[in-house]
């Protein structure tokens, strides 16, 4: 987008953050989901990053949290409490440690790393070894005076413990900062009460605990299961304490809980393995977390760095992929399933959520999008869980254009599908071809999936079809490829020649070339030859099924209507589940083999963002050419591709091994 348009879209960006924020951190409401929020502030950094004259000091990138309550006590700070910028991936990881490595050259590198917690920061004031005052995090300079709620919770001593070595840390000041959670198990213990007795159940943990910290009655407070998890300690010496794994040993011992994951590295690879490990293990947590914290082991290393803007520069938070995003529906399409329903689906910006990319989700049906009031335009919130399938929770209407309208599904069905009729039956939501029954539409898209253009099954044609299909041996494409020879025989029209036949037949064509595969489908809109073409460009099946609306349209003889045509087809989840049954039946078309090329012998890596096409792409066609697309540089690797954003430890890496390094017009060049 061009500036203009990126001022509107930060100003709107910053009016839901600061909203989201007052209400999470002051009034202990939640507007949606920290992972949803976390996209939205993501988004403003990378416009102010392409934007920096667009940087005000009030953008919610400049700041830590929201302004403390007027009925506790403010207490300023001694130290801020500031907090972390975020990173997403091992790329944005290798540029914090570039980052740092530039700032402090020549120190030896060794990185601290513990779980996110996922709770209320606080920090704890102990005089002498004794808690005179806790204090919540509040807008990071001044916060919260809640000592008559904190030293209700059992796990926070009051009085700190002495032993052998540390007893000098008995003595003056001694702050201990850390979170304030909620066990899962004592949450849902809690939500299992208030659901017995008809009351309304708390939405999370995390706000439960806030809430609970921040109620006026310290008998309240007491009566709720909280726990503290210490991260941090600050004395007057900052030389007393070396190293942050240090620190979590003397908190231990002082009778503090600080989290047994907590260990050091000395290297990326090592770390990183660490945390794809712990994003599995995290769910067997007792509380919830989102990420890690990873910071310079080297205390003083780590406040020499200092700060930039409100965040340190030796220490970041690394996300784990969240169940929630925020993207922008780029349209709205409908697609016609096996047994004639209409349903429609919201075509997004590709985005990742839950560890996929996530670029479409059914919207289900029209009544559907009348009550969310969903948008071509709109900013939504996503939401996907594992292997669930992609929701659109709720609109941001905050961030909704001037332009939008509303999206009238009986004109989408009638502009979309010009020569079909549709009904829609008293009491039903969904709309269904007209004069179509499902079996009807089975048996003509069986007579053209097994027909010549297509698999070419001999002996599957229209009479043999109708059979199987009234006899309820078939209730959709794949029941074939399950058929013996024994349930035929059963049949009028079979004999015993005539039904091995058939069966035989059946059973060659599991895995028939990729392009009779597309056409035999019977995508609305998909010939022969656009089958042929979606073939040689994609080469695979499920690249076929991944590609985005964009990439589509850029296939040669293939339009906007086509593209949609075929987005359709692949979102509709009679269809997913039909090419999943034809996976496990072992029914599947053979990938397209490209021999020679223009890049033939050489091989690829590419590092950052490309602009004009997506990595996934950007490899495909490497391979049509005939090249070979890497993961990382070794040593024979061609051709290093910088995109934006790219770290410098790749193209560092490519020119030791004496690889060429070029940019993304070179590549385009070279296809």
């Amino acid at each position: 987008m061009d500036k203009k348009q990126a001022a509107d879209r930060i100003l709107k960006l910053r009016s839901i953050i600061n909203d989201y924020r007052y209400r999470y951190h002051v009034l202990d409401e939640s507007t949606m989901t920290e992972a949803a929020a976390d996209s939205l502030k993501h988004e403003l950094e990378q416009l102010e990053s392409q934007y920096p004259e667009l940087i005000t000091d009030d953008s919610p990138s400049q700041r830590v949290a929201g302004k403390a309550l007027d009925k506790f006590e403010k207490v300023p700070h001694k130290y801020p409490m500031i907090s972390l910028a975020d990173v997403f991936n091992r790329e944005e990881l290798e540029a914090w440690v570039e980052r740092t490595e530039k700032l402090a050259p020549g120190h030896t590198r060794e990185y601290f790393v513990d779980v996110k917690m996922d709770g209320l920061a606080c920090s704890l004031i102990y005089e002498d070894g004794k808690l005179t005052q806790a204090v919540t995090r509040g807008d990071g300079a001044v916060g919260e005076d809640v000592t008559l709620n904190i030293r209700t919770i059992q796990n926070v001593p009051l009085r700190l413990r002495g032993s052998s070595g540390i007893e000098h840390f008995l003595n003056g000041r001694t702050e201990i900062r850390g979170e304030i959670v909620m066990y899962k198990d004592d949450f849902d213990r809690l939500n299992a009460q208030r659901e017995e007795a008809g009351e309304e159940l708390f939405k999370n943990p995390r706000n439960l605990a806030a809430g609970t910290i921040r109620q006026l009655d310290p008998l309240l407070v007491a009566k709720r299961p909280l726990h503290f998890h210490a991260y941090d300690m600050l004395r007057e010496d900052s030389t007393e304490l070396t190293t942050n794994m240090q620190a979590y040993e003397v908190i231990r011992s002082l009778g503090i809980n600080a989290n047994s994951v907590a260990t050091t590295f000395n290297n990326l690879d090592t770390l990183l393995k660490f945390a794809d490990e712990w994003d599995e293990k995290r769910r067997d947590l007792k509380f919830n977390t989102d990420g890690l914290v990873v910071k310079l082991n080297d205390r003083a290393l780590y406040n020499s760095l200092g700060t930039v803007g409100k965040t340190p520069r030796g220490a970041v938070a690394y996300k784990y992929p969240a169940e929630e995003a925020t993207t922008i529906v780029k349209d709205i399409v409908i697609s016609i399933g096996r047994t004639g329903a209409a349903t429609p689906v919201a075509v997004f910006d590709p985005v990742t959520v839950a560890g996929t990319t996530v670029q479409h989700a059914s919207l289900h049906n029209a009544d559907e999008i009348d009550r969310k009031d969903i948008r071509i335009g709109d900013t939504v919130v996503i939401h996907k869980a594992g292997d669930i399938i992609p929701q659109v929770v709720r609109v941001l209407k905050e961030l909704r254009p001037d332009s939008t309208k509303r999206f009238h599904y009986e004109v989408e069905l009638e502009r979309q599908y010009p020569e079909l009729e549709f009904h829609r039956a008293a009491g039903e939501a969904v709309f269904r071809v007209k004069g179509q029954t499902s079996d009807a539409m089975l048996k003509r898209g069986l007579e053209h999936f097994a027909s010549k253009g297509a698999l070419d099954i001999d002996g599957l044609g229209s009479k043999n079809v109708v059979t199987l299909v009234d006899a309820g041996l078939v209730k959709d494409f794949a029941d074939i490829y399950m058929l013996t020879k024994e349930q035929v025989l059963e049949l009028e029209r079979f004999a015993d020649v005539s039904a091995g036949k058939l069966i035989d037949a059946i059973q060659a064509k599991k895995n028939p070339p990729l392009n009779k595969f597309i056409y035999g489908l019977g995508i609305r809109h998909v010939g022969a030859q656009t089958a042929i073409d979606l073939a040689n460009n994609y080469k695979k099946l499920d690249s076929l099924g991944t590609a985005t609306y964009e990439e589509l349209k850029n296939v040669n003889g293939i339009g906007e209507i086509v593209a949609e045509s075929i987005l359709a087809w692949f979102v509709d989840d009679d269809n997913q589940a039909l090419l999943a049954k034809f996976r496990q039946l072992g029914v599947w078309p053979k990938d397209v083999k490209h021999v020679g090329g223009k890049l033939s012998g050489k091989s690829f890596v590419i590092t950052g963002t490309l602009e004009t096409m997506g990595r996934d792409l950007a490899a495909e066609k490497i391979r049509e050419l005939g090249g070979t697309f890497q993961s990382s540089v070794a040593a024979g690797t061609t051709y290093l591709v910088m995109g934006a954003k790219a770290g410098q430890s790749k193209a560092e890496k490519a020119r030791k091994l004496g690889t060429e390094v070029i940019d993304e017009q070179q590549l385009l060049e070279m296809f």
